[in-house]
């Protein structure tokens, strides 16, 4: 697994006692989570259990009814808009369905958060986008519309958009759904290799119990809004609660 990169141990986001509900619907009820420098956290539970909500928290798209969200030691909670977004340049989100812009083609979605957020020459930005269409091997297929390419070439593209301002934290909201055994290894894959080399600090959410294997440092398993068990995967997969063991049982 990865080595962790900074001062060991460093808490970069740090969750206390947030809640979240939709109406009369409680979504998460009390999520408590340290997340340290350069560590993959993986994310379980099972639809509706509130883990894309607590990825559209952290990252501002929506607002917790109580608690505490602090990254980097800054409290995000009633954070105006414009230190937000100073925020957001630090974080890479990959949408579930990776939410490319259908209107431009692989080279500009990737370019997109370059023009809005960095002050580069054009040439700079053509580099610093073939390079990270490189590293997630789409660099042949950079002039191609989304339309045109593979739900797994669409999450490589969706990775490197994610990537291209250099995050220091790196959110993925169901990486391998949709995908078939072999592309969601090859995204497992690519995910890995690319933290190694970036000491990403990484949420993932996932319902991929071997995706989730492959790529976490540790895991937060979610039912009902509130964290049942967080541990290694083989502490997980060993335990005696009943809700965790019936969550395993399912892909064994």
């Amino acid at each position: 697994m990865n080595q962790t990169a900074g001062v060991p141990g460093e808490p970069v986001l740090v969750l206390r006692d947030v809640h979240k509900s939709f109406g009369a619907q409680p979504v998460l009820d009390g999520i408590s989570l340290n997340v340290v420098r350069g560590e993959t956290l993986t994310v379980l539970g099972r639809s509706g259990t509130g883990k894309s909500v607590l990825l559209r928290l952290i990252i501002g798209l929506d607002d917790p009814d109580a608690g505490s969200i602090g990254i980097h030691g800054q409290e995000i909670v009633g954070l105006d808009l414009a230190g937000m977004n100073r925020l957001r340049i630090k974080m890479g989100f990959l949408f579930q369905h990776a939410a490319l812009y259908d209107s431009l083609t692989v080279e500009q979605n990737v370019a997109f958060p370059l023009e809005r957020h960095a002050t580069m020459s054009k040439a700079e930005r053509r580099e610093r986008v073939m390079e990270m269409l490189s590293s997630v091997g789409m660099e042949r297929d950079l002039n191609k519309m989304p339309s045109d390419i593979s739900g797994g070439m669409q999450k490589r593209v969706g990775l490197a958009r994610a990537l291209v301002l250099q995050p220091e934290i790196l959110l993925l909201d169901e990486p391998t759904a949709g995908l078939d055994p072999i592309t969601s290894g090859e995204i497992d894959d690519l995910v890995l290799k690319l933290h190694e080399e970036r000491a990403l600090t990484s949420i993932v959410v996932t319902h991929d119990l071997h995706s989730a294997k492959t790529i976490a440092d540790r895991l937060v398993l979610l039912d009902k809004g509130k964290v049942v068990l967080e541990g290694s995967f083989a502490e997980l997969a060993e335990s005696d609660d009943q809700f965790v063991r019936d969550f395993f049982k399912r892909d064994s």
